[in-house]
């Protein structure tokens, strides 16, 4: 697996739009970590609200077949479906099980509140968490600068915490423009801060949605973007590549960075791991 792919992807698909069953995903993951392209995946992501059926509450027939089905030290990320104050249940939940816990990610606010009080929570909570490393998904909205600023200081502090952003949703302002995305790679470049991305990469170059009209980032694209940030390139520069949508130059600048590690992008999730499989494969990445 080349270095710039590697734990790309998490596997989220429990999640919108492919809502498999936790059964179902638990088998699923378990076939991924045994397949060749193993290395291109991160974690399996669930929401906290089901750690409870993942350990064995959700009745004994279904706890003896997720426990069969779950390799020892699987790695998990939780996201935090029920907020900042219901984490440190589910992650106690998990202490020295059968799994290994290796993310939270949680909304520290809604559009148009401040993220900082939320921030603050999360950040306390990351430092009795150690090996656990916490996403704070921070809205592309009013406060977000700061926002960043404040996640510099607490990984300054000892926190290991990192930014995520909504790259896509049910409605089309939460599709961000390649001039905002850009803006905030760049920002988070000047912070020394990693970034994770969620929603809408559904496949590797920028391309319409036929259903919806919906004009979404390609994963290829922020690949790229990230690479030519990381590089100095300014928010121009870094917008017009994630505008890009013609395959090409995106995959030869791809292909020439494949072997180094990736900068500044952690990854993202997917609801289908054989999606952007598929993609890279396509492109001639894998």
């Amino acid at each position: 697996m080349p270095e710039l792919l590697v734990r790309l992807v998490d596997d989220a698909a429990v999640f919108p739009p492919g809502n498999a069953p936790l059964p179902v995903a638990v088998a699923a993951h378990r076939d991924h970590r045994d397949a060749w392209y193993a290395r291109l995946v991160g974690p399996l992501v669930i929401p906290a609200s089901m750690v409870g059926d993942l350990i064995g509450g959700a009745g004994a027939g279904l706890a003896d077949r997720l426990t069969s089905a779950l390799l020892p030290g699987t790695e998990i990320g939780l996201i935090g479906d029920g907020g900042i104050d219901s984490l440190p249940d589910a992650v106690r939940a998990l202490d020295g099980g059968r799994v290994v816990l290796r993310q939270v990610e949680v909304a520290v606010a809604r559009r148009g509140e401040d993220p900082q009080p939320g921030l603050t929570r999360l950040a306390g909570l990351a430092t009795g968490w150690p090996g656990v490393t916490c996403f704070a998904e921070i809205p592309l909205s009013w406060g977000l600068m700061a926002a960043l600023d404040t996640v510099a200081a607490a990984r300054a502090g000892g926190a290991d915490v990192w930014p995520k952003f909504r790259t896509g949703g049910l409605a089309a302002e939460l599709f961000p423009t390649p001039a905002d995305l850009a803006a905030v790679i760049c920002a988070c470049r000047d912070r020394g801060l990693r970034f994770k991305l969620t929603a809408g990469l559904h496949h590797a170059v920028r391309n319409t949605d036929p259903g919806t009209g919906f004009v979404h980032h390609g994963f290829l694209n922020v690949l790229v973007a990230a690479a030519v940030a990381a590089e100095g390139g300014d928010t121009a520069a870094v917008a017009a590549v994630l505008s890009g949508t013609d395959p090409a130059p995106l995959v030869e600048r791809a292909a020439g960075i494949l072997f180094r590690p990736r900068p500044l992008w952690t990854g993202f999730g997917s609801c289908s791991i054989p999606e952007p499989l598929a993609d890279l494969r396509g492109y001639g990445l894998l």
